[in-house]
């Protein structure tokens, strides 16, 4: 229930600094006419600087985020390359390995044959 009091006592606030922002610029507008005309070109001039920035800094944000996601790319394009040669040295092990364990049944098989021949005349 507090919570929702401190929200409405808040937007009440929030509501009153909002209301209060356009009044302030009503003494700008009764300004003499006669300077109207240099008031005009001076915010006009201030408007495209504004605009100006505002277009480099965008101009910027956005190079730099494309060069994040460039760099982003370039970090799983290396990821993945390090994984498909992790899977190729793991094939390549495990095909060693496996030749190894058939040359060493091979030989125990060869060794057992060599032996049982023998084994056998002994009796």
């Amino acid at each position: 229930m507090s919570k929702i009091i401190a929200t409405l006592i808040a937007s009440l606030f929030a509501t009153a600094a909002f209301a209060q922002a356009p009044a302030a610029s009503a003494p700008a507008a009764s300004a003499p006419a006669a300077s109207t005309p240099a008031v005009a070109k001076a915010q006009a001039k201030e408007t495209k600087a504004v605009a100006k920035a505002d277009a480099k800094e965008t101009k910027a944000v956005v190079n730099a985020e494309a060069k994040e996601a460039k760099t982003v790319a370039s970090a799983k394009e290396d990821v993945a390359g390090a994984k498909a040669d992790e899977k190729v040295a793991k094939v390549k092990a495990h095909s060693k390995a496996k030749k190894a364990k058939a040359k060493a049944h091979a030989e125990a098989a060869s060794a057992e044959a060599k032996a049982a021949p023998a084994a056998a005349p002994a009796k």
